[in-house]
């Protein structure tokens, strides 16, 4: 299995900061991590290869983003569209993924890059579970399903035919999931407003 990590950062965080000052994957953490670098951080620790999709520059930003990601040593890739929806985002990764590399992707872990809280552990599990068979793969704690998602090959076309705002929820809902137990509250925990910092 060829599975590639992929680190949705392409949106724009109206929620975090309504007046558009403050870019919320930039805002640092009691770590001292930039939310965007820990979430980086956690998938970068469990796969080799990471395709981070970013919007197209704007303020307040800047290459902000990009810049640190790609420091990090993520592929670095620009949606144009990724103001459309999530799905937009997501296509355009794992188009990304299957042009530019010597071995084709055959499975993808999809992270969001406002929730670095994501244990390691509980990606390896899911790419465990893939590995073992899954076609899709979502962790849960206490009957609660949360991210990140894996999918593996057999979702490809169904991937890359994903619209709009809800990402790959309606091939969730249609799809068999593999449901991965774990204790990891860091799945339901993203970073929408300061108070969540």
């Amino acid at each position: 299995m060829n599975a590639v990590g992929i680190l949705l950062a392409a949106g724009r965080g109206r929620r975090f900061d309504p007046a558009g000052g403050r870019n919320k994957l930039l805002q640092p953490l009691a770590s001292g991590d930039p939310v965007v670098v820990a979430s980086a951080r956690h998938l970068l620790a469990v796969l080799p290869r990471v395709v981070a999709v970013v919007p197209p520059v704007l303020p307040p930003a800047g290459g902000g983003v990009a810049d640190a990601l790609r420091a990090l040593g993520c592929e670095v890739t620009v949606c144009d569209t990724a103001d459309s929806g999530m799905a937009a985002s997501l296509v355009h990764a794992i188009r990304h993924s299957l042009t530019y590399s010597l071995k084709e992707a055959d499975a993808w872990l999809v992270a969001l890059g406002d929730m670095p809280y994501v244990k390691p552990e509980t990606m390896r599990a899911l790419l465990d579970a893939l590995a073992g068979g899954a076609g899709i793969a979502a962790p849960v704690m206490k009957g609660r399903r949360g991210n990140p998602v894996a999918f593996g090959a057999a979702h490809l076309a169904a991937l890359l035919a994903l619209e709009g705002d809800a990402g790959a929820r309606a091939l969730l809902k249609s799809s068999r999931v593999t449901e991965v137990e774990v204790h990891d509250g860091g799945i339901f925990r993203d970073i929408d407003t300061p108070a969540d910092l």
